[in-house]
């Protein structure tokens, strides 16, 4: 993909969701980190129905803390991995209440310390919660720029490098949330939405689903 047809995918992207965010529901820094440990192999979707319940008795390092691994389990068993989760959100507290004065650190180094946090979700905190231009590469967003030829890479890493040089700037802060959600809703695994989708023809895939070139923009 050119950069021509790089600044125009991001430009639709933008016309059709001016503000993109996080479906994971937070108020604050720390609930954004811990909804983010807790969504690791799991949908936003279910966590958010397991922070609607939480986030109202604990929100704060000191009040998970007390509440315990077992007393958070409760909470967030609906949740896949949960009992790992809740031991690396307790002692995530512990280390920000020992080290960080309670507060969620806004530097690469001390989040990836944390029990829990590796690049990906430091990543996330540092996008949403700090506005820092990062690349938080899922599998959506991997698929995505992949498929796309936004930015193609074999692993992660390379992927989020790539776009890092190939995201047009005035775009980079929003990229990630607008690449999620078009890996979610659109450009999907099994069957990408390719007639549906708002840059098909800027697209390298080469296995488009049927009427995606041409017939997408005329639909939007």
């Amino acid at each position: 993909m050119n950069p021509q047809r790089r600044r125009e995918m991001f430009e639709r992207l933008r016309a059709l969701n001016p503000h993109p965010t996080t479906e994971l529901e937070y108020s604050t820094p720390f609930e954004l980190l811990v909804a983010v440990i807790l969504s690791a192999q799991a949908t936003d979707k279910s966590v958010n129905v397991a922070t609607r319940k939480l986030f109202p008795v604990a929100n704060t390092p000191r009040a998970i803390l007390d509440l315990g691994v077992e007393g958070l389990s409760n909470y967030v068993r609906s949740i896949g991995l949960y009992q790992g989760k809740a031991r690396n959100i307790i002692a995530t507290c512990r280390m920000l209440l020992e080290q960080h004065g309670g507060a969620v650190p806004a530097g690469r180094e001390s989040l990836e310390a944390l029990p829990g946090v590796g690049r990906k979700t430091a990543n996330v905190i540092l996008n949403t919660a700090f506005g820092q231009p990062t690349m938080a590469v899922d599998t959506h967003i991997f698929r995505v720029a992949n498929r796309t030829g936004l930015a193609p890479g074999k692993t992660v890493r390379a992927v989020e490098d790539k776009l890092l040089k190939n995201v047009p700037q005035e775009f980079l802060q929003d990229a990630h949330h607008w690449l999620i959600l078009h890996g979610r809703y659109v450009c999907k695994a099994r069957a990408p939405a390719c007639p549906a989708c708002p840059i098909a023809d800027l697209c390298d895939h080469r296995d488009k689903t049927k009427s995606a070139a041409g017939s997408s923009r005329d639909s939007h």
